[in-house]
């Protein structure tokens, strides 16, 4: 039997930030991930780093899985040449549908949304709901400051130093490649090996 396709959220900015490298990664990642032949799971729209990152997808053939809530289709411009759209009634019911269809987080930067999603999947990982890897990708090193807060509440008594370990920090699309593909790979082996057994609740 096959292994199904493996599957990428990306959650980022609907702004384009005042730096243009952060463009510049976000076309970079939704170009790799059509290269690598990954399945782009993301919030839908068609602004800021969100659709740049959806455009160099599919510019580049790969597949799109876009999910966002209905108050939100106009606001957002919600792209109509996706793989699949999914409309949902509440921010947080879009949250659970990006997250119940992939097999990897990747953070690019964004604001408070993004900051939302982030320490949402980073909290389930500290309760043990998932396993996925979180990667946070340091574009000219936007997440440095974020990185050094946690490392704030670690020290301060208010979380555990295993919290450091559910997430990563990559520098560059190179990096988030080679650990996306390691992550990816031991996934995909674990599904083949674990055949005709339930998944675990929320699996698609």
């Amino acid at each position: 039997m096959s292994v199904p396709i493996r599957s990428v959220c990306v959650f980022c900015g609907a702004r384009p930030g005042a730096d243009p490298a952060h463009t510049a990664m976000a076309r970079s990642v939704g170009a790799m991930l059509a290269r690598r032949g990954w399945r782009l799971v993301f919030g839908a729209g068609d602004l800021g780093l969100m659709g740049e990152t959806a455009r160099a997808a599919r510019a580049a053939g790969g597949a799109t899985f876009g999910v966002i809530p209905r108050h939100l289709m106009q606001a957002e411009a919600a792209r109509g040449d996706l793989s699949t759209l999914v409309i949902t009634e509440t921010m947080h019911e879009r949250k659970k549908v990006m997250f119940a269809n992939s097999d990897a987080i990747v953070v690019l930067p964004g604001g408070a949304g993004t900051l939302d999603e982030f320490f949402e999947v980073l909290t389930w990982r500290q309760l043990g709901l998932h396993a996925r890897p979180i990667l946070l990708v340091d574009s000219a090193g936007y997440w440095a400051p974020l990185a050094a807060l946690v490392d704030h509440v670690i020290a301060q008594g208010f979380a555990d130093p295993s919290l450091r370990g559910f997430f990563g920090v990559v520098a560059d699309v190179a990096a988030l490649e080679a650990r996306l593909a390691e992550a990816l790979s031991a996934s995909a082996s674990v599904m083949t090996t674990a055949q005709g057994n339930p998944g675990p609740p929320g699996a698609r």
